[in-house]
């Protein structure tokens, strides 16, 4: 009798374990994903006015041994395809990074679309390739911080 008993909670916990997992997966990760987007323009619309800010004062030498230009990192190759970006520096920071390639079709243009926003966001915070892995893709990161790194290799030669 007590085996039943214990065998019914452990079945109740699990469906309601899994229950709270798809809520989250399906429903929660549509409210992040806004809230990344959201971010996401914040941070143009103040990359965009600290760009004017910068681009009138004068181009005085700060601590950052990064030069002034735009900068495109190798191709770097991946499980599913090549990863690339364009770097832009002013005033030693960077301050704009485009995604040039990337892999594309099936699931890679689903995991790129979440991931890559993310990529560049702190990128841009951390001012290196030194950044946080989104889970599921590996080989977009793996990618992306190969070309970033190669980018801003040559801003500091």
């Amino acid at each position: 009798m007590f085996k039943k008993f214990l065998i019914t909670i452990v079945s109740i916990a699990t469906s309601v374990a899994v229950l709270i997992d798809g809520y989250l997966m399906f429903f929660k990760h549509d409210q992040s994903q806004e809230t990344a987007q959201s971010q996401a323009t914040a941070a143009s619309d103040t990359e965009s006015e600290s760009s004017t800010t910068t681009s009138s004062s004068s181009t005085s030498s700060s601590n950052s041994t990064m030069k002034d230009g735009t900068y495109t990192g190798k191709s770097t190759s991946t499980e599913w395809g090549d990863v690339q970006v364009k770097i832009t520096v002013a005033s030693g920071k960077i301050t704009q990074i485009t995604v040039l390639k990337h892999p594309t079709g099936g699931k890679s243009d689903k995991i790129n679309s979440r991931s890559l926003p993310t990529y560049k966001q702190e990128a841009l915070a951390a001012q290196s390739a030194n950044i946080n892995q989104v889970s599921g893709a590996t080989e977009t990161y793996k990618g992306f911080t190969g070309s970033l790194q190669s980018a801003i290799n040559q801003a500091e030669e």
